[in-house]
């Protein structure tokens, strides 16, 4: 064998070996607007460059839209999964207002949101919304281009905001506050009453009957359970972003997705909404992977810090995340800790330094660590 091929094959070798050491890595996004069909190809091409292996993708609820990105995504060499809300729903003719949820206070979520404007969550209680839920999600799983349904907003609305937005909307959460606490439509009420015989409009302080939280949770868990057989039966993949935990889950917006039924979870791991530091990702990385029902393959969620330079002076938290000299820690303590790989919120945030340390970070073997 004469030298270039001997160098050849040394090339080849190891480029093989550092493929099969790279790890599995998702990404938030979404689109296309006004985008145009070589414009989309050109940015999923770099994404597939740079390591992306699969887009969890929000385009809205037009079938039409999937099909045409969803081919893009798919020639670009990435698996394609939709990134659609599902509690969350603005005014929609298919939607009638009484089934939207109501707080503590009596107040619909459409007419009056908690915190922000788009909080119209929907109540997981009525029939017509798992109806319209179906038909949305097994209509787009039925596109060949579709790999998965990416279940997003799949909860109540935050009883408690998490600690590092207590300062922006000027609250303090350290107990549940009614105006926050859902859902109390008389559906669910009378439901719960029947079931336990508690009248929880009577209680004085709701937030301390369990009863009534497991009530919720377990609404929430029967949605989730009864959109897999929709969308398994499409033969397509379901997943969903979810709160960390499951114990902050739960608190914060009654999500119990340890008992969720989905093929992989990703977890919000977005350590500067909680004041905590990159290590604190491997500590609920470890705490997921261990609570996933049946082992499902948990996906720790990475929130990108967008203007690093500008991070301590920015007072909004949602400009807050990792900076390039910790994206690489908060991979690392993910897959330490059991993650099959991670999910960036988003590409788009992404600096040129914060590439740089992805890229070393994620073309490693994590398996004996």
């Amino acid at each position: 064998m004469n030298r270039f091929l001997i160098l050849l094959a040394i090339a080849f070798s190891l480029t093989a070996c550092t493929e099969k050491n790279k790890i599995p890595v998702y990404a938030w996004i979404s689109g296309p607007g006004e985008a145009t069909d070589k414009e989309l190809v050109t940015q999923f091409t770099d994404l597939k460059e740079k390591g992306i292996d699969g887009l969890m993708y929000n385009g809205g609820h037009d079938p039409e839209t999937y099909k045409r990105v969803g081919k893009l995504v798919k020639e670009a060499g990435m698996e394609f999964h939709t990134w659609i809300p599902t509690m969350v729903q603005g005014e929609n003719p298919k939607l009638k207002k009484e089934w939207y949820a109501v707080n503590g206070l009596g107040e619909s979520a459409f007419e009056k949101p908690a915190y922000v404007p788009h909080y119209t969550f929907l109540c997981p209680n009525k029939d017509g919304v798992y109806d319209f839920l179906s038909n949305l999600y097994g209509g787009i799983a039925e596109l060949d281009e579709v790999d998965g349904i990416h279940l997003d907003y799949i909860r109540f609305p935050d009883v408690i905001l998490a600690r590092g937005l207590w300062e922006k909307y000027g609250l303090v959460m350290d107990i549940e506050h009614p105006q926050f606490d859902y859902c109390y439509c008389d559906k669910c009420t009378s439901d719960f009453k029947a079931k336990s015989g508690i009248d929880i409009k009577e209680v004085e302080d709701p937030s301390q009957v369990t009863e009534w939280k497991q009530f919720r949770y377990d609404l929430i868990t029967n949605m989730v359970n009864r959109l897999t057989e929709v969308v398994h039966s499409k033969n397509k993949k379901i997943n969903a972003a979810v709160f960390p935990g499951p114990t902050i889950a739960k608190k914060l917006v009654r999500q119990e997705w340890n008992t969720w039924d989905l093929d992989a979870v990703y977890p919000m791991n977005y350590n500067d909404f909680y004041l905590k530091g990159p290590k604190w990702v491997g500590e609920m990385t470890k705490e997921e992977v261990a609570a996933a029902k049946n082992g499902a393959p948990v996906y720790s969620g990475l929130f990108i810090c967008p203007n690093p330079e500008k991070k301590g002076s920015e007072k909004d938290p949602e400009n807050h995340g990792l900076l390039p000299e910790e994206i690489g820690e908060a991979i690392t303590v993910s897959m330490q800790n059991g993650a099959t790989g991670i999910c960036l919120f988003t590409p788009g945030r992404m600096t040129d330094a914060h590439w740089e340390a992805f890229e070393e970070a994620i073309y490693k073997d994590y398996s004996s660590q």
